[in-house]
């Protein structure tokens, strides 16, 4: 997989071992030399998209925000914004007609707000889970705690005032670490809105050797949901590998569905209406299924 192709389905940031580990090191080396890659900070790259919004934002003596500051702050988001974020001050008079391809927010910012060049953490935080579609919001969440900056985030949620007060605190309150991507994150998002599934990620099932994490597990319809992502899953090995743990999960009595990146992030409606079925057929097979009788 290209590497600025592989960064996108990444959620525009990566760590240069993970790229490398799906890429090559010297693919890795050759995208940085082109322009390809651009370095957030040691070891962690994003795409060129990232300096051409900290340019547009620093030639409006502005500040990068929202999804622009999320990525500013190494969170992967669902989608780089087509064109940067930006916040200016409320009190700010200078007109701001040709200013060319920005979103232009407005707002009171103290000096507490901003890192200098972006809001902080936790205003980005606020902003992004306050604005944004529920499974965008929820991929800028998870990946905060995957970088260790739930304190930010726990901070968000507490000082959360006003409108769009309950929905910063409930996507925060379901935001979860264990999801690896934006691609899981948002695979998330779509089954939490099924009515009857109860999904949790990452959870350990021992009933099969070897033992497995799968991306979602819902344990009381014991169906098993997997983003299956090219960029982990491409090569012989680990096709084998999880054909091997699929059929021995549904040998198990689990319902295993795969989900591609392009359905997850293009066909959300049909992977709901999938998801919606199965719950359907389970719910049904358990009310047909015979019940054991109680010993006399």
């Amino acid at each position: 997989m290209d590497v600025a192709e592989l960064l996108v389905e990444l959620g525009g940031v990566a760590t240069r071992a993970t790229l490398v580990r799906c890429t090559s090191r010297s693919a890795v080396d050759r995208a940085l030399a082109a322009g390809g890659l651009v370095a957030l900070a040691r070891g962690r790259y994003a795409l060129p998209a990232a300096d051409d919004a900290l340019a547009a934002a620093h030639a409006r003596s502005a500040v990068l925000s929202h999804t622009s500051a999320a990525i500013h702050h190494g969170w992967a988001v669902k989608q780089v914004p087509p064109r940067p974020h930006i916040t200016v001050p409320k009190n700010r008079r200078a007109p701001r007609r040709g200013w060319g391809p920005v979103e232009v927010h407005v707002a009171n910012l103290s000096h507490d707000d901003t890192d200098g060049t972006a809001t902080g953490k936790v205003l980005t935080l606020q902003q992004c889970l306050r604005t944004l579609p529920f499974d965008e919001a929820l991929a800028i969440a998870d990946s905060a705690l995957r970088a260790e900056d739930g304190p930010s985030l726990h901070a968000a949620s507490q000082l959360a005032r006003g409108r769009g007060r309950a929905r910063v605190r409930h996507v925060a309150a379901l935001a979860r670490a264990e999801a690896a991507n934006p691609f899981e994150s948002v695979l998330r998002a779509i089954a939490l809105g099924v009515a009857g599934l109860s999904v949790e990620p990452q959870v350990l099932i021992t009933s099969v050797e070897p033992w497995c994490r799968p991306d979602l597990v819902d344990r009381e319809l014991r169906i098993v949901v997997e983003a299956d992502s090219f960029a982990w899953h491409g090569d012989r090995a680990a096709l084998a590998a999880d054909a091997r743990r699929y059929n021995l999960l549904v040998a198990d009595g689990w319902l295993v569905l795969r989900f591609a990146w392009e359905h997850v992030m293009g066909q959300p409606e049909q992977v709901r209406s999938i998801l919606e079925a199965v719950v359907a057929v389970r719910n049904r097979t358990d009310r047909t299924r015979p019940r054991s009788q109680p010993p006399a």
